[in-house]
């Protein structure tokens, strides 16, 4: 009967009415369509002619494109042996010789891109999805899936893409007993305990939903490495994952610890310039090729936050990066090196300290070294200034690091969509040769030639059954993805795109949902860190305001060491009378930051220490409209609830409660956000609210008393 009442309402033209759904299926729904966007996808898969002895790549692209139509229509075209009216044609032209005669433009997609077109061939009308490789036409029938998913127009195309980006990774912060650091959706999804013999086929789907938006690499353990990531048990498990995400074009890298030829191998030293230590890295290194013969390389956190590295023996970060790329080089790998460093002996302003660090290192990294680094100079927070890094190591092949896991905005339940973030920092111009050298230029090597470019996001993937902790962290992984294959993509399209498939393409649906999500991170910005202000989280697990905390041992890890508040102002001067963080850019940027008149409210107090008194552009007071921007933040949460309150016709039962919940649960800590750090910026101002402001719903020392041992990801 169920199966008759959903034929007749396809027939009809009535989308079936929404059912339960987990999440598991992220944007790879597949779910069936209503009549005539049906007949529009019919029209255009009426059959599918590949070649007859598919690759392990193509037989993942055409298993995909069965799962596709088989979910979009009710059931798999039928495969064809020579062109006919309607049908999907997918190959190379050295699989399908006859596709050579198309003269198909393929040689500038490199080895991953793809061309979708609407062609004739052998007098029939037929859709081609051509490519250099089978991990092309993977990528390229994931594209026309994506098309068809959204509503596309699907008979006049004529389409190609190829990635700007050569590595476009994963970065997985997963603990060998399986806890997360910084993550929010449960244990890892590696169950290093079972691996290798029993491979999940949550594996394949993770492979299958990155291959669907262009990542091609996972760093499958945490920066903060364990030495026995490296042992032969541990590199037996990591084959068995390379084994099933090989078809998916996606290579497996791993974190290493620069301790370990000490832990493991019985050395005295791990010093880079030991042939000894040089001696078991190669040896090391030769292992894992063997077992994985497209090992990707290594990624290393060295010398920062307590981690070893060849700073532990006057080394430079160069000669430690040196000494393991060279271990790498017979094999083609890759060393990615982090940026991110910074000490308690350094009296240098944090902001500052990689750049000085790491900038003189310029062009004495091995050509297999990438140096990645922060989109910001602090960590991940809502919004920060780029790194000065980019645009001034020309010499030097950069890779940008954000963070798709919200370690500083609302773990899982805020809903903050990210690609905004990540479009800033990718638009941000470094001016290093000139006004339009964009942090996009320098990590695709077009600004200063270099042949390898890379981008990394840190994971937010875990066991919970919707992936990510949330319905609405899924599109923080599926824009990492879109961005990293075409960093010019527009949030909003991105945003769209991922509505479309993960829910509906009711445009009653997708325009409230899109605005929500395209305003969802600068509210979190004004209920958290407004007006330049950063890392004002509670200590260790990052959860909640605490701005007063300034009694840790280490000063860059107090929220007042940033926001610098006391009874005549706040925020940090890094012109040239504070800090002169400002010096490290380029001169147009620098002189930006440092003019009052030309910074913007978004950086004010990253860059100034100003009197509470100051007066804004607005004309207000910097009180006022600090107090104001707590308030707006607060206001935009209330006004998702009320956008989301109204869809729920469009929206299966739990999907819609769980975000309805979370928004709610976002709210409320959003007030709290706003209530203690009025707080505390009013014991020290002095000052009244503004006319008609809330005043905290607590006195201060009710905030301060708040523990929470307990927070995850910690």
């Amino acid at each position: 009967m169920t199966r008759l009442l959903l034929a007749l309402a396809l027939l009809l033209g009535i989308a079936p009415a929404a059912h339960a759904e987990d999440g598991y299926d992220l944007w790879l729904r597949y779910r069936p369509l209503a009549a005539a966007p049906r007949a529009v996808v019919a029209a255009q898969a009426a059959a599918i002619l590949a070649p007859a002895d598919p690759s392990p790549s193509l037989r993942a692209a055409l298993g995909e494109l069965d799962r596709g139509l088989a979910g979009l229509l009710g059931a798999p075209p039928p495969r064809a042996t020579t062109p006919r009216a309607g049908a999907l044609v997918i190959g190379t032209p050295a699989e399908l010789p006859r596709l050579t005669a198309l003269g198909l433009p393929l040689a500038r997609l490199g080895d991953e891109g793809y061309l979708i077109r609407s062609v004739t061939l052998d007098g029939a009308a037929v859709t081609v999805i051509a490519a250099n490789t089978d991990i092309g036409l993977l990528h390229g029938a994931f594209a026309w899936l994506r098309l068809a998913q959204t509503g596309a127009r699907l008979d006049d195309l004529d389409m190609s893409s190829a990635p700007r980006i050569a590595i476009r990774m994963l970065d997985h912060w997963d603990n060998l007993d399986r806890s997360v650091e910084r993550g929010y959706a449960g244990q890892s999804i590696w169950d290093w305990w079972r691996l290798p013999d029993y491979r999940d086929p949550r594996y394949t789907d993770y492979a299958r939903a990155n291959a669907s938006i262009g990542i091609n690499g996972a760093v499958l353990n945490n920066v903060n490495a364990a030495p026995d990531m490296l042992t032969p048990r541990f590199i037996a498990k990591a084959a068995a994952l390379a084994d099933v995400f090989r078809p998916y074009g996606i290579k497996v890298w791993l974190s290493v610890n620069f301790a370990s030829p000490k832990v493991l191998g019985g050395l005295p030293t791990a010093d880079p310039l030991d042939p000894q230590v040089a001696a078991w890295w190669r040896a090391k290194a030769d292992e894992i090729y063997a077992a994985i013969p497209d090992f990707g390389g290594f990624l290393v956190k060295a010398n920062s936050e307590g981690q070893p590295g060849p700073g532990d023996y006057h080394r430079s970060h160069a000669e430690g990066a040196n000494m393991l790329a060279a271990a790498l080089r017979p094999h083609h790998g890759i060393v990615i090196w982090r940026a991110f460093v910074y000490s308690a002996d350094n009296a240098e302003d944090r902001p500052r300290q990689a750049y000085s660090e790491f900038k003189p290192l310029d062009g004495r990294f091995a050509a297999n070294v990438i140096l990645q680094v922060k989109n910001g100079p602090v960590d991940f927070q809502p919004r920060e200034p780029f790194s000065p890094l980019f645009g001034a190591m020309p010499e030097t092949p950069l890779a940008l690091e954000v963070q798709i896991t919200k370690e500083y905005l609302g773990f899982a339940t805020h809903l903050v969509y990210l690609a905004p973030l990540f479009e800033e920092a990718l638009d941000a111009d470094t001016y290093a040769k000139g006004k339009g050298s964009t942090v996009a230029k320098v990590i695709e090597g077009r600004l200063d030639g270099h042949a390898l470019s890379a981008i990394a996001g840190v994971a937010n993937i875990g066991s919970d059954r919707d992936w990510t902790g949330s319905d609405f962290n899924q599109a923080n992984w599926y824009a990492f993805g879109r961005l990293a294959w075409n960093p010019d993509l527009s949030s909003r399209t991105i945003a769209e795109e991922w509505i479309k498939q993960t829910f509906t393409t009711d445009p009653a649906f997708v325009a409230p949902v899109a605005a929500m999500m395209m305003g969802s991170r600068q509210a979190a910005v004004d209920y958290m860190t407004p007006l330049g202000l950063a890392h004002q989280m509670a200590t260790g697990h990052h959860y909640g305001p605490a701005p007063w905390v300034g009694d840790l041992d280490r000063p860059e890890w107090n929220p007042t060491y940033y926001n610098r508040a006391d009874a005549n102002g706040i925020g940090f001067d890094r012109t040239a009378s504070g800090s002169d963080a400002v010096a490290q850019y380029a001169p147009p940027v620098a002189r930006r930051f440092a003019d009052l008149g030309t910074v913007g409210d978004d950086y004010l107090l990253w860059f100034h220490h100003l009197p509470w008194g100051y007066r804004m552009a607005s004309g207000d007071s910097l009180w006022n409209t600090l107090v104001s921007r707590y308030g707006r933040g607060v206001d935009a949460v209330a006004a998702m609830q009320r956008t989301w309150a109204g869809l729920d016709r469009y929206v299966d039962r739990e999907r819609y409660a769980k975000a309805a919940t979370f928004l709610a649960i976002q709210h409320r800590e959003a007030g709290w956000w706003r209530d203690a750090s009025i707080a505390y910026f009013q014991s020290l101002s002095k000052l009244p609210l503004p006319p008609g402001a809330r005043p905290p719903a607590h006195d201060l020392d009710y905030y301060k008393a708040l523990r929470f041992p307990y927070a995850p990801g910690h």
